[in-house]
Formats: structure tokens, C-alpha cells, sequence
């Protein structure tokens, strides 16, 4: 009876969770996640599976980010007919955040085709689209906590809480197997304790095989109670509008919005915090505050139905609305998404800000490495934002006291239950210096080195009963990776490297003395750009230019397009 787990995302990085287990009876994804950071890592959006999407006879989605959920729509576009399983409150977010990423994809898209006409290149397509997007949602299909189904022959499932975001869960599952069923658990996102709005994490039943999230796995946060959090807050928001200019706060829609909003308006109501505009920039986090209100019984304080109340938010819904908002140069508190500034409106606060020094970018999220948010967290002197090149003066400031994951010792003490009879665990959803933490404490905790595993992006295990436990092993067999892993787990790429060389190359220009220097600058520029043409043969592509494969052309017909997207 042969049964292997296929690791095809968050493999030495933190998104595109999705993994793939095959049992004699069928194959189920766990997760269906969007690749996100650095453009070689999102270009795994645009390939094809490395599946056959109509061969998944389930998905188990454990909660609504879009790491790991992003990729859904395209696997129904690809074939997937069958459930979704996920809380009904993750579902109630999906039908926001879903279609809302498929329409941040044609926006990219249709200015990416205004570009490459003007300069002759072919046209591209979405992913998919808001409409696919939503066709994908009947697939949803609704469990409660701790309660057991089965989500296909030969497989039992169940999803308890995790405590990451609202409806989030980790799932505990058991496979038909001889001598006895095989127990795995895939943590999906796992909360730290005490954090707002959401209960602790549920502790997980012994199994065979762990899944376990590592994104905080080298780090140990001070230890924040509910009001010195907010009175972290508090102190920022003071000091950045006593600066003079306004506060830009990129955030998620799901959670941190929600968070920041409730901790904001008990604030005022403790009078803390003055009567200043706190402008709420996102009509997606605004849907997905009304989605936590109705669920507000779900939520750690949510019982008096007081969540987000008092905080006079002003919610910015039409293209209009958030460029008035640009006229305000200061004593306003502006949260918009995307909480990675990748898309979305706060990309227009950061250039309308960016350069001020009396701004703040008040940054309350993870930032994944390659993106823009990371970089102007870093502390880059400089950045380019819809092709404009803007010199970052703003004050840059940090909490990391709204973190939606546990911490090294809270991810190793959520797991000491399981490490007696385990067989192997499965670091994923990490950095490379995170993994290495997260394996040193459970090392130190008690669980043999050899026991802990670092997947590769689309690594296969053999899952094989030896030493009278279930463990897993490399499998012999298995498909080239479509991105090598040093790729896959790069904090930049050339990407990143071409636009700080264009700003490097702009700031040594005007730092030259006169027009004759200048020009001899760029004489030495140009002997290097063809000498490495001609070091790359008969017309052929120079080493190390990229394999990065283009999104398929758009086709006039929009059955043939879903089919094109469908094998990509």
C-alpha cells in the first residue's frame, strides 16, 4: 500500500503552502496557496501544477490567506471538481478575498499590457479572474470545529483551532493504512497565545506526521499583555502625528485590519488616543470587518458585540474617495492594503509619502522577504513604486506585537505533545534561518535530529511503517523541482537587484561632477552590457539571464483562455 506526501509550496519560504498526499484510494490537497516576495517566486503562479488538477479529489483549506488559498480559482480552472473543505468562517472571507485577488490580477495585468504595447511586447493574461474567481466559490463546502468527516474514500479529517485569523484551523487526519491507520497533523498557520481577538490555539492529538509551520521558528517575541499592546500602539500613533505629517499603516485586510481597528477605537474610548481621521482604505478590509462582526461570538472578546465600535473609522470605498485622501499631508491615520505593499492602494500613499520626512510607515505585519514592504522596512534608501523612483525620508517604524504567529518556543511547546511517538517532522512555511531555529528547538525539546525534515519546493516522501512507527522518507522518484531552492528561498532576486542597480545607477549620475563624467559613467556601463552580449554567443541568452516563463497570451475567446490558463 503505497501512500507519499508531495511538498508543492512554502518549501524554504512562507507562502504557496500546497501540499499533496496520494493513497490507493485517491489523491487531496492540503492548502492551495499563491506564491508571493520576490518575481521568480511568483512566477510559479503563472506554470502549470505540477499535478494533474482533475486527478484532486478534495482540498482541505485552513484558513483564508491568500499563501494559502490563492491559487484555488486556478485549480478549478484546471479541472478540480470536487470540495473545498474549510470553517465557515474562512469560507465567508473567501468569497471576499478571492474574487478581490482575481481583480487585483486584471488591474496588474491591464497596466502590464499598457506597457508592453508601447514597447512591443505581447500581451498577457490574468491568472484568473474576478469571475473565475467567484464561479470557484460554489466548490466551498463548509465543517465545524473538531468534528470528524471524510473528505474522501479511505481518508478521515477534522479541523480545530488554530488561533491564527478568524475560522482558522489545523488539521488532524488518519489514512487507511496497514498495520494501522496513519496519523498526520498539518498545522497550517499556528497563532501565539494571548493574542487579540482570537483564542488560544486547540492542542493537537498524538500522530505519525507533523506539518509544521516555521515562520517565526528563529525568533522569541517579548511578551506583550493585551493593554501594553495597545498602549505600544498608542505611543506610536502620538509620536508619528506629533511629527507633523500623516501615519500609513499597510495592513492585511483579514485580522491586523481588524485588530488595529478594535485596539484603536478602545483607545479613544479610554481617551489615549485624540479625535484625530483614521481613514480605513480598503473596501476588501471593510467587507471582511462586516464578515468578523457577524462572527463576532467566534471572537476572544467578541461577546458583547462591542468589536471595532467607537473608533469613527472612515471607510474610503470608490477610486475618488482614496485620492482625496492624497490632499491630507498630515494629522491623519491612514490604514490601507496590501499589508506587503505589493498592490493596492497604500502603494499610492507610500508614493505620496515616501519622500516627506515628517510621514510615517508604520509597518504591524510580517513582510515577506523581496517585497516592498520588506525593503522599505530594511531600511533601502530608495525604491521604485509603478515605475517611479522615490527616495525613502519617511520615519520607518515597526510592532511586532500583532504577529499572527506563534513564536519559536510557543510553535515548539504547541507541538511537545506530539514529539514521544512522531516519526517525522515536516519544517515548512519558513525562511532558512527560521527552519534551522524551529529544528534546534525541537531538537533541544526532545525529538531526534533525524526525525526533522527541510522539504524542497515539489519534494516527494514515501510514507513507510518502519522501527514500529509511521515516518516518511525522500522518495527515490521524483519530478524535477520547477524552481531550484536556493531560488525558491531567496530573500531578492534579479529583480530586486535590477531596480536598485537602475536607482544606483540614477544616484551616481547626479552625484557627478559635470556632463563629461557623466557620459564617461555611462560609456563604462554600455562596454559592460556588450561585452556581456557578446559573451553570450550566436544570440543566444547570456548565463544567468532568466528562464522566467511569461503569462500566456490572452485569447479573444474566453473558453480557449480558461483552457490555456488551465495548462500554464
Amino acid at each position: 500500500m503505497n501512500i507519499s506526501l508531495h511538498i508543492h509550496g512554502a518549501a524554504g519560504t512562507v507562502t504557496g503552502s500546497c501540499h499533496r498526499l496520494v493513497t490507493p484510494d485517491g489523491e487531496l490537497l492540503v492548502e492551495c496557496g499563491m506564491f508571493q516576495g520576490p518575481k521568480s517566486l511568483r512566477s510559479l503562479n503563472y506554470r502549470r501544477f505540477p499535478f494533474e488538477a482533475a486527478a484532486i479529489e478534495a482540498v482541505l483549506l485552513t484558513h483564508a490567506h491568500i499563501d494559502h488559498t490563492g491559487l484555488f480559482p486556478k485549480l478549478a480552472l484546471a479541472g478540480f471538481r470536487g470540495k473545498a473543505w474549510t470553517t465557515e468562517a474562512s469560507r465567508d472571507l473567501l468569497h471576499w478575498l478571492l474574487p478581490d485577488a482575481g481583480a487585483i490580477q486584471e488591474g496588474d495585468v491591464d497596466r502590464l499590457n499598457r506597457r508592453n504595447s508601447r514597447r512591443g511586447e505581447p500581451r498577457v493574461a490574468p491568472i484568473y479572474t474576478r469571475i473565475d474567481a467567484e464561479a470557484s466559490l460554489s466548490l466551498l463546502a463548509v465543517q465545524h470545529y473538531d468534528s470528524w468527516f471524510e473528505p474522501m474514500k479511505g481518508v478521515r479529517a477534522r479541523l480545530r483551532n488554530a488561533g491564527h485569523i478568524l475560522g482558522s484551523a489545523f488539521v488532524e487526519m488518519e489514512i487507511d493504512a496497514t498495520p494501522r491507520p496513519v496519523r498526520l497533523v498539518f498545522s497550517g498557520d499556528i497563532g501565539p497565545q494571548e493574542k487579540a481577538l482570537q483564542p488560544d490555539p486547540s492542542m493537537p492529538d498524538p500522530c505519525d506526521i507533523l506539518l509544521l509551520e516555521s515562520t517565526y521558528g528563529d525568533r522569541l517575541r517579548q511578551r506583550l499583555t493585551e493593554a501594553e499592546r495597545r498602549a505600544l500602539l498608542g505611543r506610536e500613533l502620538r509620536d508619528a502625528l506629533k511629527a507633523g505629517g500623516n501615519v500609513i499603516v499597510p495592513v492585511f485586510a483579514v485580522e491586523r485590519t481588524q485588530e488595529i481597528l478594535d485596539d484603536i477605537a478602545r483607545l479613544r474610548r479610554d481617551r489615549e488616543m485624540g479625535a484625530v481621521p483614521v481613514f480605513l482604505d480598503s473596501p476588501l478590509a471593510g467587507r471582511t470587518t462586516e464578515v468578523f462582526r457577524r462572527h463576532h461570538l467566534a471572537l476572544d472578546r467578541g461577546t458583547d458585540g462591542r468589536v471595532f465600535t467607537g473608533g469613527d473609522f472612515r471607510l474610503t470605498e470608490t477610486v475618488e474617495q482614496s485620492k482625496a485622501i492624497g490632499r491630507i499631508h498630515g494629522g491623519a491615520v491612514i490604514l490601507a492594503g496590501s499589508g506587503m505593499c505589493e498592490a493596492g492602494r497604500v502603494k499610492h500613499h507610500l508614493k505620496d509619502h515616501l519622500w516627506r520626512p515628517e510621514s510615517t510607515v508604520l509597518f504591524v505585519g510580517y513582510q515577506a522577504p523581496g517585497t516592498l514592504g520588506a525593503l522599505i522596512r530594511d531600511g533601502t534608501p530608495r525604491v521604485r513604486i509603478h515605475g517611479e523612483e522615490i527616495n525613502v525620508k519617511a520615519r520607518i517604524r515597526a510592532i511586532d506585537a500583532y504577529s499572527g504567529h506563534a513564536d519559536r518556543d510557543e510553535l515548539v511547546e504547541w507541538a511537545r505533545p506530539l514529539l514521544p511517538a512522531l516519526g517525522s517532522a515536516l519544517l515548512v512555511h519558513g525562511e532558512p534561518d527560521a527552519l534551522r531555529g524551529l529544528a534546534d528547538g525541537l531538537s533541544g525539546a526532545g525529538l531526534e535530529r533525524a526525525r526533522i525534515q527541510a522539504p524542497d519546493l515539489d519534494q516527494a516522501f514515501d510514507i513507510v511503517f518502519r522501527d514500529d512507527r509511521w515516518q516518511t522518507i525522500r522518495s527515490p522518484v521524483a519530478a524535477a523541482p520547477r524552481l531550484a531552492s536556493a531560488q525558491a528561498s531567496a530573500s531578492r532576486d534579479w529583480h530586486n537587484d535590477y531596480a536598485a542597480a537602475l536607482l544606483d545607477l540614477r544616484n551616481a549620475l547626479q552625484q557627478e561632477g559635470d556632463d563629461r563624467r557623466r557620459q564617461q559613467l555611462l560609456s563604462e556601463v554600455r562596454r559592460l552590457i556588450d561585452s556581456h552580449r557578446i559573451g553570450g554567443g550566436d544570440g543566444s541568452k547570456p548565463t544567468g539571464s532568466s528562464s522566467t516563463p511569461r503569462p500566456t497570451p490572452r485569447s479573444n475567446d474566453a473558453a480557449a483562455r480558461r483552457a490555456t490558463l488551465a495548462g500554464q
